[in-house]
């Protein structure tokens, strides 16, 4: 037993190693370190560089045209999906909090995205998803307020066409979504949304990728 827990450790440790291996193999060019450096001025956590490679690698792969995101921040993810989109392609990103958007503006700007590449619209993703178009996206990006994690879905499913994506940021919540101690209601809405996009097998084909803080993705049938 006292062997058995020793290469237990020893399993642990090198999957942890290379989860971060993984995680930092894309490198990050100067736009995207300000914007990180921003985020990190502003109290805000960002995406990490394999959530974002990931994000871009989804945006590519479905050619997307027209991407929705729910939490602009300082233009970290943005830029990352941006770089995926096609050339034509238009970001539409959602925040409460129009200071972030303007550092993600400048943001864009020095990743050489032209202005019409991104169209920003304050306010609480909520009121604003509703106003956007049925079946006219190809990726949802859910970054926001936990709480409302449904509520992104059930508009998600709305708003993407046939083959569309939806991706969630931080469904491991620091590893407290898999923690069997009390946790707090966001955690536990988290939960429900893992259960809700698992059980939605008729319309969602999910996988929970081990990226950042735990990125879930399906792609609508």
């Amino acid at each position: 037993m006292r062997q058995l827990r020793g290469q237990e450790r020893v399993i642990t440790a090198n999957r942890q190693t290379s989860w971060a291996f993984a995680d930092a193999f894309v490198a990050e060019d100067e736009a995207l370190r300000w914007a990180r450096d921003r985020a990190r001025d502003m109290g805000l956590r960002s995406v990490s560089p394999g959530t974002g490679a990931a994000l871009r690698l989804l945006a590519a792969t479905a050619d997307a045209k027209a991407v929705a995101e729910i939490g602009t921040g300082t233009g970290v993810s943005g830029i990352y999906l941006l770089n995926g989109m096609r050339p034509d392609g238009v970001l539409t990103t959602v925040d409460t909090e129009p200071e972030r958007q303007q550092f993600a503006r400048e943001a864009f700007r020095a990743a050489g995205f032209t202005n019409n590449r991104a169209r920003f619209i304050p306010g609480r993703a909520r009121d604003v998803l509703p106003r956007l178009a049925d079946g006219g996206y190809d990726l949802v990006f859910c970054d926001g307020d936990r709480l409302e994690c449904l509520d992104y879905l059930a508009e998600s499913l709305r708003l993407l066409r046939p083959g569309g994506l939806v991706c969630f940021e931080g469904v491991f919540a620091d590893g407290r979504t898999v923690d069997s101690a009390a946790q707090p209601h966001e955690v536990l809405r988290l939960r429900e949304l893992l259960r809700t996009v698992r059980e939605m097998q008729d319309e969602l084909l999910p996988s929970l990728l081990p990226v950042g803080d735990g990125l879930l993705c399906a792609v609508r049938r």
